[in-house]
């Protein structure tokens, strides 16, 4: 027996303390996948072993816990094997399964060591050539919309009596309440965002009922100077059991000319649903699709990688959707240290894609954690540590030979 094969058990048994020992160390690194070292017999031409060495030191990319952190920029994939694709300044690509993100003064997103998210910008569809781009959520102002629709329901009171004067609206000179029954504010933008308040006036009709055995209604709408608004007024007709007949649809144009820089103003009003029934007047439904614009407050990340814009006027907006990345070979993945890897030719091309599926769902304010089990590193480690006493045990003994035949 010679020194060489104790000498490269010692040798692996350090290899494999190390590992255990990065392992340990890495229980608490977010996104850590523990390593395991891997052996193989030594032999040169003869039946006698000369001894191991390692083979190879592989890493289990196992998910780890999924544990809540409190950060809207904290995003953990789960149920699935994707990574987060990044790039350094200079152009290089990695992957990783650390979340934990944060927010530039430039907007870029990033890692803790500056590494760049990347992904589809709003608006644009991965796939088909795109490549994936550093993310930027930008201060930029939300842009105003002008309001195009409005859906409202009303119920008007059947027992209502027809108003004592007919109705009329000018500048300066506001209808008064005997020449309607029942009346409402209808808020609306124009195109700058500018918010306008229209009103509008019901009165109930003593002409001649446009559905035989029903009953009509004027519906008037005033701007705030009290300008009856293009399309107004609407005759609204009911039948006997108080369903709304007419308009057709349920449905009138209303329209604006354009004022202080704004554009004109073409609004659909949807009333289908409005009734007139024995009760009280009262308004169901009111809503309409414009806004004014507003200021950035906040982000989130969506389980299928959207970044969502939250903004001062109550509207939510996509910002960009993380790309993820899969491979064929994880293994074959080369650990850079900072908690990412790069491809190689044994880890194959990145498969890039969106979240979901295969790749894993995104889950904000929450961190994938190592997936290193403690209890069974201890345990390794204590069949290492005796693995290495052994091998020292062994040229300890060929030691003692040696002696002997010196002795001799």
């Amino acid at each position: 027996m010679g020194f060489g094969q104790g000498v490269s058990g010692l040798n692996a048994a350090a290899s494999n303390l190390d590992v255990i020992g990065n392992n340990i160390a890495n229980a608490n690194t977010v996104g850590y996948k523990q390593s395991a070292a891997q052996f193989a017999d030594v032999y040169a031409g003869t039946k006698i072993g000369l001894g191991v060495r390692v083979n190879s030191v592989v890493q289990s990319f196992n998910q780890g816990n999924i544990e809540a952190s409190g950060r809207s920029l904290d995003v953990a994939i789960t149920n699935g094997n994707g990574f987060f694709r990044m790039t350094s300044p200079e152009g290089a690509v990695y992957y990783s399964r650390n979340g934990q993100f944060q927010r530039q003064e430039d907007g870029r997103i990033t890692n803790m060591q500056g590494l760049q998210v990347t992904g589809y910008p709003a608006g644009v569809a991965g796939g088909a050539g795109v490549q994936p781009q550093p993310l930027v959520i930008s201060n930029a102002q939300m842009e105003p919309r002008a309001t195009s629709s409005i859906t409202a329901k009303f119920q008007l009171d059947s027992r209502a009596t027809v108003p004592t004067q007919a109705f009329a609206s000018a500048p300066g000179v506001p209808p008064t309440s005997n020449m309607f029954n029942y009346s409402t504010a209808i808020n609306v933008y124009d195109s700058l965002g500018n918010k306008q308040q229209l009103m509008a006036y019901f009165a109930k009709s003593g002409a001649a009922p446009t559905v035989p055995g029903g009953t009509d209604w004027q519906m008037y709408i005033t701007d705030v100077n009290g300008n009856t608004v293009g399309g107004a007024p609407v005759t609204l007709s009911f039948d006997n059991a108080g369903a709304l007949q007419a308009p057709g649809a349920g449905a009138v144009t209303l329209t604006q000319p354009a004022a202080n820089g704004a554009q004109a103003m073409a609004m659909r009003l949807d009333l289908t649903g409005t009734t007139q029934f024995g009760a009280d007047n009262d308004v169901k439904q009111l809503s309409q699709n414009g806004y004014t614009s507003g200021s950035l407050l906040g982000f989130s990340v969506n389980g299928d990688g959207t970044i969502t814009g939250n903004y001062s006027n109550e509207q939510t907006k996509p910002l960009g959707q993380i790309v993820m990345a899969a491979f064929g070979n994880v293994e074959g993945l080369k650990p850079e240290g900072d908690n990412v890897w790069s491809a190689t030719g044994a880890s194959g091309q990145p498969l890039l894609g969106v979240a979901g599926g295969s790749l894993g769902t995104l889950r904000s304010n929450a961190v994938e954690a190592s997936n290193v089990d403690l209890s069974g590193q201890l345990v390794n480690l204590i069949v290492a540590q005796r693995n290495y006493q052994a091998n020292a045990q062994t040229i300890k003994a060929q030691d003692t030979v040696m002696q002997t035949l010196v002795n001799l």
